[in-house]
């Protein structure tokens, strides 16, 4: 299991992890086989892009508002994202796909950086966006049942007989 938030680990994340460090927010990534072992888990900010399918511009605004934890950098200067930096960016896209505000997320990142006595807050943004999406399916699924309707009634007018008017 790869903890999203929480302590780091020295040890590479896998799928036989049983459980995240003591401690750690239970937040989780699906377990995933990363491209290099923790430790030698250094990326450039194009291959995060080629990874992630987010755009440099979207990672250094990331970095800027406060949603990407401190970012690592080469002796140059260059941004060096880690695997758990990508886990991050992976709950990250979570979040967004949930429709949670920037600024929630920003908020968020925030608690995860001010530790563990964040935890009940962290819990009650989490659930309030839980409700919100829980909103969001069950008008999606009124929609769905009005377009299934629709598409019965179409299917049905096809087979009715045709009436010509005279």
């Amino acid at each position: 299991m790869t903890v999203i938030d929480g302590p780091a680990r020295s040890t590479p994340a896998t799928s036989t992890d049983a459980e995240p460090s003591p401690g750690a927010d239970a937040c989780t990534a699906p377990a995933r086989a990363h491209p290099r072992p923790s430790g030698q888990d250094s990326y450039t900010i194009s291959e995060v892009v080629a990874l992630t399918g987010l755009t440099a511009h979207t990672l250094r605004w990331y970095e800027r508002i406060g949603l990407m934890p401190h970012v690592d950098r080469s002796h140059t200067g260059q941004r060096r994202f880690s695997n758990r930096d990508l886990d991050w960016l992976a709950f990250v896209g979570k979040l967004r796909l949930t429709g949670m505000p920037v600024a929630d997320m920003v908020r968020y990142a925030e608690l995860v950086r001010a530790g563990e006595a964040t935890f009940e807050e962290r819990r009650e943004l989490l659930e309030a966006t839980r409700r919100d999406v829980l909103g969001r399916i069950a008008e999606l699924h009124d929609t769905l049942a009005v377009l299934d309707h629709k598409i019965d009634f179409y299917g049905g007018a096809r087979r009715a007989p045709e009436r010509h008017s005279a």
